[in-house]
């Protein structure tokens, strides 16, 4: 009976995109919350703290060393023991070390805590992509990537108005803005990381919520879809590193974090240098104003990301899609270079949010097509360690120019350039099986 009874394909992904979506979303805007929000204290922090932009961008980006050290180990230990159990423990771990950030003294001290931080969440991104193939196959993934990934836009339409209220704290228990910044966005990381034990299935076979035959019907067309894009022929975990494809794929992805992260830590001092010609001297008005303007790229950011997802799965087209968002976010950042005030400033960085955060549903549906089983953690793993080298070069790049020319100028122009390489890049991908469609 179980073998004869059809089964609704359309109706079966509507049904485990509402199952699953919307939690691993609430998880991954609290992670990136998390992640980002020294970009809203930074304000106050640096004037509190006498941190130079480098010290800031050096902190901001520490985060990823620490991150990239232990990404691909965390990765494979998720493998072996399962999603539910080490998801929760990297959240907790991670909530702890956030809302330690409160604590933050001296240059030091802030390199320290942002490092464990990175340690703390390393393996997180992987490990919630490579779940996704659990349930989805290829040609389903780019969507479901895409709304999933939308949550690191929303992440700032959220982030900037509760961040903004945290630092009107200023004062209160004796403490800064910036430390309840940290100490109320961390904390709910922990209560959610221990929710995820008894939230999440490790995969289909332990979700009571499908029928038998559903669970059979998708167990067939995973094994099917990796038979049709080749990932069968690469499955152990050292075949990844020897696919020129997968090494071009990180270099692709190494830009988009150095321009995402660019974008999140830097965003709030870019607006505010055009609001009053200088980012040394911020009122606590001044922050709260920045985080309400920050938060319009991000909306624009998260609407491009899905309908981006959505086309890239309509026309079963990946290279396109992700070359055209790289441009996309190049002409954003020159613009913003040459950008005379906050309102131009804004809609260029509008731009390349668009750009940047839209290919991740096409990115990665193009990525894990290509291989399973431990490459695919693997893979994942080293795409997103080599990202995290990014998102360490391009606030840390950012800063030192900032602090050597007294214009972010330099580090726009500078990521801008990159983008446009990750355009051609992309073009040069090419994939098994798959070069006319994809």
């Amino acid at each position: 009976m179980i073998q004869t009874e059809a089964v609704d394909g359309r109706a079966l992904y509507a049904k485990i995109t509402r199952r699953l979506i919307p939690y691993l979303f609430l998880l991954y805007i609290v992670a990136f919350v998390d992640r980002v929000n020294v970009g809203f204290a930074a304000m106050d922090m640096k004037r509190q703290l006498h941190f130079s932009n480098t010290v800031y961008g050096t902190g901001a980006g520490i985060f990823f060393l620490g991150y990239a050290l232990f990404d691909i180990p965390s990765n494979l230990v998720l493998r072996r023991v399962g999603t539910r159990l080490w998801i929760a423990r990297i959240m907790i771990t991670w909530g702890i070390v956030a809302a330690c950030m409160m604590f933050i003294r001296t240059p030091l001290s802030f390199y320290a805590l942002r490092f464990l931080l990175g340690v703390a969440e390393a393996g997180f991104v992987p490990g919630m992509l490579l779940y996704l193939t659990f349930w989805f196959p290829s040609h389903e993934r780019a969507r479901a990537v895409a709304k999933f990934m939308t949550a690191t836009s929303l992440a700032g339409v959220v982030g900037g108005p509760i961040s903004s209220a945290l630092l009107k704290l200023d004062g209160i228990g004796g403490l800064s803005g910036w430390q309840w910044l940290f100490l109320a966005e961390g904390v709910p990381t922990v209560l959610l990381g221990i929710s995820v034990l008894f939230v999440l299935k490790d995969g289909p076979e332990e979700a009571e919520w499908l029928r038998p035959h559903e669970k059979l019907w998708l167990k067939d067309e995973l094994k099917r879809d990796r038979a049709l894009y080749g990932a069968g022929e690469h499955h152990a975990f050292l075949d990844v590193f020897k696919m020129p494809m997968v090494w071009m794929l990180a270099g692709v992805y190494v830009i988009i974090q150095i321009g995402v992260y660019t974008v999140n830590l830097w965003m709030p001092l870019i607006l505010n240098s055009l609001l009053d010609g200088s980012a040394g001297h911020v009122t606590g008005a001044d922050a709260s104003l920045i985080a309400r303007y920050a938060t319009v790229p991000y909306v624009l950011a998260a609407i491009f990301t899905v309908i981006i997802g959505w086309s890239s799965d309509r026309w079963n087209e990946r290279r396109g899609h992700l070359a055209g968002c790289m441009a996309l976010a190049a002409i954003g950042f020159v613009w913003t270079a040459v950008a005379p005030n906050v309102t131009v400033a804004l809609c260029a960085l509008c731009l390349a949010s668009m750009g940047l955060w839209s290919p991740m549903g096409p990115f990665w549906a193009l990525m894990t097509r290509m291989v399973e089983g431990a490459a695919a953690a693997g893979g994942v793993a080293m795409i997103t360690t080599l990202g995290s080298l990014g998102g360490f070069l391009g606030p840390y790049m950012t800063g030192r120019l900032r602090d050597a020319t007294h214009s972010f100028s330099g580090g726009l122009y500078a990521v801008g350039g990159l983008a446009l390489c990750a355009a051609a890049l992309s073009l040069a991908v090419r994939q098994p099986h798959t070069d006319a469609t994809s």
